[in-house]
């Protein structure tokens, strides 16, 4: 301790005092700067993350963010990235927003969870689920599960009718059996409760807006039947009315239509 004092009395111990003080302060610097601009170049990475295009409402599937393209790919600087930030849009799937994502928003993992199973949150657009009600024969309760693919056939009794509406043969009723629609998807299978002679089963299919209507009517006011089609590569005859006269007497189908009032 003696000598550091004796050194730091004399000016030449004062100066290489200097000198080794200004070399610690300048190692510092360098050091500093060294990581500052690891740092800097750390932050400048580019990187791509999922940007909202137009505001993404809460509850919406990450489905139907994908499918109406409401996100677009973008290069930011890392230093940019929010926590938890999506940059494969693959990363939407299974998953629903759980708040308000606003235009221009990063898409992260906050703001979406792993969707519940509601029907809703498999749907998009046009797309609709209708359940009906059907028995073990028509519905081919026991044989048919979700994921299946089916056509629908409905049975009505019809009046004939001529070309001025008046009743056709005393107004007496005829069947008539025709696809209404093919190849539509089984969402659901749900056993309801019933006696032995009333119980039936509510089967759901997704269709489009205008075949709900129809699906609707027809369960309504005829009978419906579920066919179910090869699990791939299925193939259709084009449909036709079926009738008496086209069961046994192989009428053409035009000729039945033309005998219910309708036109060849």
């Amino acid at each position: 301790m003696e000598s550091v004092q004796k050194l730091i009395s004399t000016r030449r111990g004062s100066f290489y005092v200097a000198v080794v003080a200004a070399l610690l302060a300048g190692v510092v610097i360098l050091v500093y700067l060294n990581r500052y601009r690891d740092n800097v170049q750390a932050g400048a990475t580019p990187v791509t993350v999922l940007i909202a295009r137009k505001t993404i409402p809460k509850g919406t599937p990450g489905k139907v963010v994908a499918a109406k393209g409401m996100f677009t790919a973008t290069t930011i600087r890392e230093s940019q990235l929010r926590e938890g930030a999506f940059s494969d849009p693959a990363s939407l799937t299974g998953k629903v927003a759980t708040t308000e994502v606003y235009e221009g928003s990063q898409l992260t993992a906050g703001a979406f969870s792993a969707s519940s199973s509601s029907l809703a949150g498999t749907l998009t657009d046009r797309e609709r689920i209708v359940s009906v009600p059907l028995d073990s024969a028509h519905g081919l309760i026991n044989e048919i599960e979700v994921g299946n693919r089916v056509d629908v056939y409905a049975g009505f009794n019809v009046i004939p009718v001529r070309s001025d509406g008046t009743p056709v043969n005393a107004g007496q009723a005829r069947p008539v059996l025709r696809l209404i629609m093919a190849n539509i998807p089984v969402v659901a299978v749900e056993k309801s409760s019933g006696g032995l002679g009333s119980r039936s089963t509510n089967v759901s299919l997704q269709v489009h807006d205008l075949q709900a209507a129809k699906l609707a009517f027809a369960s309504d006011n005829g009978k419906i039947w579920l066919s179910l089609r090869p699990s791939a590569g299925a193939k259709a005859s084009k449909p036709a009315i079926v009738t008496v006269e086209t069961l046994l007497l192989g009428v053409r189908p035009v000729t039945a239509l033309n005998s219910l009032g309708g036109r060849r």
